[in-house]
């Protein structure tokens, strides 16, 4: 039979250790990794990123890469015109992204061939990708 309070003491134990854990991880996940002279806004060279084959990592069984890292360069500055400019068809898909009273409209068509659009909505960055 087990010692209620023994029980209790060690399932605390417990929480605490993944309370620890998780504390750890999201420190982890969400800090920016650190990036040598490079102004907040500016892009950072292509060769001073992280290359996870040029660090010795294998890549995963079967992987076959067919672009180089960085082959489909993002779109930095995109333009914008009305909705009833686009000459879309009706029922073209989009993703959509609202803040505030802004509102933006990013074609599925064109991001299946840049992938990425690095864009400002409501004065905040984002990354609209495909």
């Amino acid at each position: 039979m087990r010692d209620r309070c023994g029980y209790l003491t060690m399932k605390r134990l417990g929480l605490a250790t993944g309370a620890v854990a998780l504390a750890a991880l999201s420190i982890w996940a969400f800090t920016d990794p650190p990036v040598d002279d490079v102004a907040a806004g500016e892009r950072a060279p292509a060769d001073a990123a992280y290359n996870p084959v040029m660090t010795g990592e294998t890549l995963p069984e079967g992987f076959r890469q067919l672009l180089p890292r960085d082959a489909i360069a993002p779109v930095y500055e995109p333009r914008f015109v009305a909705a009833d400019r686009t000459g879309w068809a009706p029922d073209a898909q989009v993703i959509g992204v609202v803040s505030g009273d802004e509102a933006k409209a990013y074609p599925v068509s064109f991001l299946n061939q840049r992938e990425m659009v690095i864009d400002r909505i409501a004065g905040i960055p984002i990354l609209v990708s495909w």
